[in-house]
């Protein structure tokens, strides 16, 4: 890993014992400077409910050391939505990535309740504020 990526692993679970979620849809994507949101990965969660590493580019790891020089944040920032048939949608916004670290997001999916629910009936959104650095 150079100092402009850093590398993101999803854990997606449910229940309180955090009993991992298989073949859960992980989609995570970032805004472009455009204001286009940018496709960083698609994929299904393992046995152990967990993605694959995700790189992610970062700012450089000098402007994470050095951050009132810079005029954005030292930190990347993407959004991740996981889904499963089984259980309502979870959409975690301002997931921060620094150049040169592995960042775990966790990611807790709720059953879907009653008869007739869809994915898009039942839809948690989890808000990650950028840290005061």
């Amino acid at each position: 890993m150079d100092n402009t990526t850093g590398t993101l692993l999803v854990q997606v679970y449910t229940s309180r014992a955090e009993l991992p979620v298989r073949d859960a849809t992980v989609v995570v994507i970032r805004r472009a400077p455009s204001g286009k949101y940018e496709l960083i990965s698609i994929q299904s969660t393992d046995s152990s409910g967990m993605t694959k590493p995700i790189a992610v580019e970062t700012p450089p790891l000098l402007e994470s050391t050095e951050p009132n020089n810079i005029p954005g944040p030292p930190f990347a920032q993407c959004d991740i939505w996981a889904e499963h048939p089984n259980y309502a949608m979870l959409l975690v916004e301002g997931v921060q990535v620094f150049p040169g670290v592995q960042t775990i997001q966790s990611m807790k999916l709720c059953p879907l309740s009653g008869t007739g629910s869809s994915l898009t009936d039942q839809c948690g959104v989890w808000d990650i504020p950028p840290q005061n650095l």
